[in-house]
This record gives structure tokens, C-alpha cells and sequence, in this order.
């Protein structure tokens, strides 16, 4: 018996990811007439993902219900107490490495969105998933809200907002994680820097594409 696979929390994933699955950006007339290319340069650029993100204000834009059930699973496997997040968006990442936290005994979650409808919707969910206490939102861009104030030591990292930032955001939290802490990032074929410096040995990390999708790394030391 686990927390994320009992009410209220499955209960609550199956509708936010099947809620999620029929309101995909695409279905939106204006961004799907966006081409790849240009889609493709606004998720990589540094000027850009403010706006680009806010456009997308109305979209959960969650990881997958399997990349979910990784965070758990690896946020049990190394009996993390302190998590950071990057993009909290709807909250459906964060409930999965909440839950996680609950049955390791307890912890800190800290998860950082700069749009202030998402920050609602999420604070909601994890509300109803009865989450809220182990999680700390922190509502602005990621490279001011993770820049101060974060654990001694950090157990694991989810990377899963603006592509973009993955190497910055590295940077904010890197000297707090500790030897065996897991990065886990989403979609980060699109921060070749980032691939390029977890995938470096000088620079500490051991990483491998764990699926299409996800970029899974260690810190070695």
C-alpha cells in the first residue's frame, strides 16, 4: 500500500492526466500553426521562454504518466528527504515526488512556477491530494526562486520547466547535491548544453537517456 497508488492520490492522477491529454497545446488552432522550427527555437532560447511559457499558461504540459511513476519510484529507491523542482505547472510531477516523500516518512519538496494561474491550480491539486504540507511553491523564475534559501543537501533534482535553463538551474543547486543524488530531465534533448555538460566525466555526473524523453543522471561526487 503506497500513497501513490491509494485514494485520494490515483484517483487524482487518472483525471489530471486524462484532463491533460485533452487539452494537448496542439489542439489549439494558434499554436499548432506554429512551425517545428520556430517551436524548436522558442523552446531553446534564453530571450524568449517568458513568453513563450505564458502563452501556454492554460496547459498542464505534464510529464508522462510512466516518467511520473520514475520520480516515484526513484525518489523511494534513494529515500529522498529534500527535492527540488523545476516547473511545477499543474502539479502532476510534484504530487508523484510528494507522495514519494510521505512514504519515506516525511520531507521537503521545493518547486518553483513563475505563472501565477498555474501556481493556483497546483496548490489545488495538491490540496486534494493531501500533499500540501510537504510542499514548498515558490512563485517566480526559477533562476531568482532557487538562486537562495535551499537545502544543506539536495537528494534529487527534476528538471521540467523552460528547456532552455536546465544548465542554469544545475548550476543554482549543484553544489548542494549530494554524492548519489539523481537528476532527472524531462525533454532535455532540447538544452544541448546541459546534455553536453552532465555529459562531461571532468564534471562529476554520470547520465544516460533513460527513455526518449527523459535524461537520467547521477551525481558521482
Amino acid at each position: 500500500m503506497t500513497t501513490l497508488t491509494n485514494a485520494p492520490v490515483a484517483p487524482l492522477l487518472d483525471r489530471l492526466f486524462k484532463e491533460a491529454q485533452a487539452a494537448h497545446p496542439m489542439t489549439n488552432p494558434a499554436f499548432a500553426s506554429i512551425s517545428s522550427e520556430e517551436r524548436l527555437r522558442l523552446m531553446r532560447s534564453k530571450a524568449d521562454y517568458r513568453d513563450f511559457y505564458a502563452a501556454l499558461k492554460d496547459y498542464p504540459l505534464p510529464v508522462s504518466r510512466e516518467t511520473g511513476r520514475l520520480l516515484y519510484m526513484l525518489a523511494r529507491a534513494t529515500d529522498a528527504r529534500a527535492i527540488v523542482e523545476f516547473g511545477l505547472s499543474f502539479g502532476l510531477s510534484t504530487l508523484h515526488l510528494a507522495a514519494a516523500l510521505r512514504d519515506n516518512g516525511g520531507g521537503r519538496l521545493i518547486t518553483t512556477e513563475f505563472e501565477p494561474s498555474k501556481v493556483a491550480r497546483a496548490r489545488d491539486n495538491l490540496a486534494a491530494g493531501g500533499l500540501s504540507d510537504l510542499v514548498e511553491i515558490r512563485e517566480g523564475d526559477a533562476l531568482a526562486t532557487l538562486a537562495s534559501d535551499l537545502p544543506d543537501t539536495i537528494d534529487l533534482l527534476l528538471l521540467d520547466g523552460a528547456k532552455s535553463l536546465y544548465r542554469d538551474v544545475l548550476g543554482l543547486v549543484e553544489g548542494r547535491l549530494r554524492k548519489g543524488a539523481v537528476i532527472i530531465a524531462d525533454n532535455a534533448d532540447h538544452c544541448p548544453d546541459y546534455l553536453d555538460y552532465v555529459g562531461a566525466p571532468e564534471n562529476g555526473y554520470l547520465t544516460m537517456p533513460f527513455t526518449d524523453e527523459v535524461e537520467l543522471s547521477i551525481r558521482l561526487g
